[in-house]
């Protein structure tokens, strides 16, 4: 059995929503840990955790990093933590997987589909073995009960509810 951590320092853990139906804004969390573990390199059988510290969210907007920790998107304070636990890593051609799994934001828990691209796996600096995923899905915020929004003037509204989450993480084998 092998047990893998995030590497939070070579790691990002984004998102992107649309603003006003024309633009993009993109966030990440400067917080997060996780975990996955693997009886064998095939990782068949890999088993993922993930935690991202809501508090740490940050657009490069003070403001809009407030707003979106309060009741009307986080609500931070009641739930300070975003989950993903997987329930299958299934292998698809090349080096492309689907890892579906629980995903809670704002005490709500629902399923998941992620896709992942392993990057590939080497050895580190300190001679442990490292490995490289690209992870992309998305989710309908209003799943989750973060639905605060504003209709503008020309009929769309402030934000999407769909929002594109991205991940590039390194894990590092302990």
């Amino acid at each position: 059995m092998s047990t893998w951590n995030i590497d939070g320092a070579h790691s990002e853990i984004g998102f992107k929503v649309k603003h006003l139906m024309v633009s993009t804004v993109k966030g990440f969390f400067g917080g997060f840990s996780g975990t996955m573990t693997s009886d064998d390199d095939s990782l068949t059988n890999a088993k993922v955790s993930f935690e991202a510290d809501v508090a740490s969210i940050n657009t490069k907007n003070e403001g809009r990093d407030g707003h979106l920790k309060g009741a009307d998107f986080f609500d931070a304070d009641k739930f300070p933590k975003i989950t993903f636990v997987s329930t299958a890593f299934a292998k698809k051609p090349d080096d492309n997987f689907t890892v579906t799994g629980d995903f809670t934001m704002k005490g709500v828990t629902k399923s998941i589909e992620l896709n992942a691209v392993l990057n590939g796996t080497t050895k580190g600096m300190d001679s442990k073995r490292v490995m490289s995923f690209d992870i992309e899905g998305m989710i309908n915020r209003m799943d989750y009960g973060v639905s605060w929004n504003s209709v503008i003037e020309t009929g769309g509204v402030a934000v999407s509810p769909e929002v594109w989450i991205s991940a590039n993480v390194e894990l590092i084998e302990e």
